[in-house]
């Protein structure tokens, strides 16, 4: 048996073990403890800040670039969809069932055996870094975020995630938004010219017409969307205001500051929760991007976001899966789609290295 058809093995027996383990975003301990065992069995020197894991190849030197593989082992909560228990790895018909198989951790064991490949080449043009995060699905403050200043300064990032395989070389920031329309509050038997209601509409409109000129080549537009409103507790009675809710989904060619300064315009109070989920890219002729096109896998933009909301360095999105399958009842990832990552994340790193 070969050493990748060895590491295809051990990642499926990985991401099983990490199925059955509960891993719930800011309770993700016992999934790290696993993680950490895994890279020390196999003589990674690795450390751990709250619930993440991470180590740096054994022959770093401080003089090369340090490039990042990242990927996370928190789940959202399984939702009441689920025939199958979701803390029961399953094989069936070929497909590996279980919550957070698909999103993110498909991708992760792929990362982490592909990490352990390299461990102990010499003479690399990189220092890898490897990253097994928490918190990535409640953007919590105990995540990549907080690693980050830990780290060595990334250069480049791969961050896994459900892409099927290609290259998201660019990925949309976030920007929520709490917005107020004031008015008049008053008892409804009595005329009011400034009920806060009736002005739902026409801001609404604001926001739908807005055009934000700067398009893409592969994010496209910004996106706007309402998701929330809030007004009113009583039938007699019209209240001062109505609280609504932004999700504003950032392209490369915009900071979410300068969202935020555009927004201000709206006839009604916006306000940002906050600035700091950002878009990010990667050159097309960066090396790892070309490499990754050598192999015949496509590029394009995403418009979920990941933990490379966080980081401000060169980085893409890279990972078995798909991603519609995440946050889904009866959540799997394909096992051939294990199998064929890895000696796919080597092919495209051993050209960048």
């Amino acid at each position: 048996m070969s050493r990748i058809e060895e590491l295809q093995q051990e990642a499926i027996q990985l991401l099983q073990d990490l199925i059955n383990t509960p891993s719930l975003s800011s309770e993700e301990d016992q999934t790290a403890a696993i993680i950490k065992q895994w890279l020390e069995k196999h003589g990674v020197v690795c450390q751990q800040e709250n619930n993440n894991v991470y180590a740096i190849n054994k022959h770093e030197d401080p003089t090369k670039p340090y490039l990042l593989l990242n990927s996370h082992h928190d789940t959202v909560h399984p939702n009441s969809g689920y025939t199958k228990d979701p803390y029961k790895a399953e094989i069936s018909d070929g497909k590996l069932y279980g919550l957070g198989s698909n999103d993110a951790g498909g991708a992760l064991v792929c990362l982490l055996t592909t990490f352990v490949y390299f461990y102990e080449q010499k003479d690399m043009a990189y220092n890898l870094v490897v990253a097994a995060t928490a918190e990535e699905e409640t953007s919590g403050p105990n995540g990549l975020n907080s690693l980050l200043p830990i780290l060595p300064p990334i250069d480049t990032a791969i961050v896994g995630e459900p892409t099927q395989m290609h290259l998201a070389v660019s990925e949309k920031g976030l920007v929520v938004f709490d917005v107020t329309i004031h008015g008049t509050a008053s008892h409804a038997a009595h005329p009011n010219s400034d009920n806060p209601i009736d002005k739902i509409g026409s801001v609404i409109d604001w926001f739908n017409s807005y055009d934000f000129d700067r398009v893409s080549e592969t994010l496209g537009p910004v996106k706007l969307t309402v998701t929330q409103i809030n007004a009113g507790k009583q039938h007699n009675a019209v209240p001062a205001d109505v609280k609504m809710v932004l999700d504003v989904r950032v392209n490369d060619r915009y900071t979410n500051a300068e969202i935020n300064e555009l927004l201000q315009a709206a006839p009604c109070e916006v306000k940002a929760r906050s600035l700091r989920l950002g878009s990010s890219s990667i050159p097309m002729e960066h090396p790892i991007v070309k490499a990754g096109v050598a192999t015949g896998r496509e590029t394009y933009g995403s418009p979920t976001l990941s933990d490379q909301a966080v980081l401000s360095c060169n980085s893409l999105k890279l990972g078995p899966g798909d991603s519609p399958r995440s946050h889904t009842a009866d959540e799997f990832i394909y096992v051939k789609e294990i199998e064929e990552a890895i000696p796919l994340y080597i092919t495209i790193l051993k050209q960048a290295l």
